[in-house]
């Protein structure tokens, strides 16, 4: 229910007596990314855990203390197609711009990856109200899947905001490993990370991967809790002293 676990003193947004009861009571507000906008605008993707259905959902801030609520992304979307679907964890493509990462446009339109154990697609005008993209059957297409073989074979999860490039579109991804069919050595639900490159004006294509994590659970304290084998978990990118820095929880 509380971002980070840590406590009354840091909860700064969390399931109330309001409009969006019914998607977060009783299990709380997940996997929270953060972009800002030009104009200052602080936009929140979130999960909405009620129990039943896991459902990203947007809020937008003016000073990130006082949050207003947006609801599911797809409740209203075709009649509410997707509303019944499990999806979750929204990164929503940055730049960087006057030292800061900001929520950037390609083709006129804001482009969020999301969802596990698939990475798909969706868009935006205004980053509130969003477009699930489909092929020409209707269907949504995955454009990051897990792969047998690798350390990512039983899930991939969109972690921090991707960043837009010159060379494309970075996309740091969470990987989850299947001991059956994954790495042997690198144990069973095994969380480390990965990252992936898109087309800058084709955000749908693929352009490369890495087959090998780049980060994984080797401490102590990054084997515990709810996956004992290992947990490295991106949640967020940011710019420090000139440099990218991912921000990980580093337990289960």
């Amino acid at each position: 229910m509380v971002f980070n676990s840590c406590g009354k003193k840091c909860r700064f947004f969390y399931p109330q007596e309001d409009s969006q009861k019914e998607f977060e009571w009783t299990g709380g507000t997940e996997d929270p990314r953060i972009v800002e906008t030009e104009d200052g605008l602080f936009v929140l993707t979130y999960t909405q855990w009620n129990r039943d259905v896991p459902r990203l959902a947007v809020a937008t801030s003016r000073d990130l203390k006082t949050w207003e609520k947006h609801g599911p992304i797809f409740e209203n979307w075709k009649d509410g197609k997707y509303h019944h679907t499990e999806s979750k964890s929204g990164a929503i493509v940055t730049e960087l711009k006057d030292g800061k990462l900001m929520a950037a446009k390609i083709n006129s339109k804001y482009w969020m990856y999301y969802g596990v154990p698939h990475i798909w697609l969706a868009t935006s005008d205004d980053l509130v109200n969003w477009v699930p993209v489909e092929n020409h059957e209707g269907n949504r297409v995955p454009v990051l899947s897990p792969r047998p073989g690798f350390f990512d074979s039983w899930l991939v999860e969109a972690g921090p905001p991707p960043l837009l490039t010159e060379d494309g579109i970075v996309v740091l991804y969470n990987a989850g490993n299947s001991q059956q069919v994954g790495v042997k050595n690198l144990g069973n639900r095994v969380y480390t990370g990965g990252q992936a490159l898109f087309d800058a004006a084709e955000p749908w294509k693929l352009l490369d991967r890495v087959t090998q994590p780049f980060i994984q659970p080797e401490l102590p304290f990054e084997k515990s809790g709810q996956y004992p084998e290992g947990t490295t978990f991106f949640r967020r990118l940011g710019l420090f002293s000139g440099k990218m820095v991912a921000l990980l929880r580093h337990c289960g």
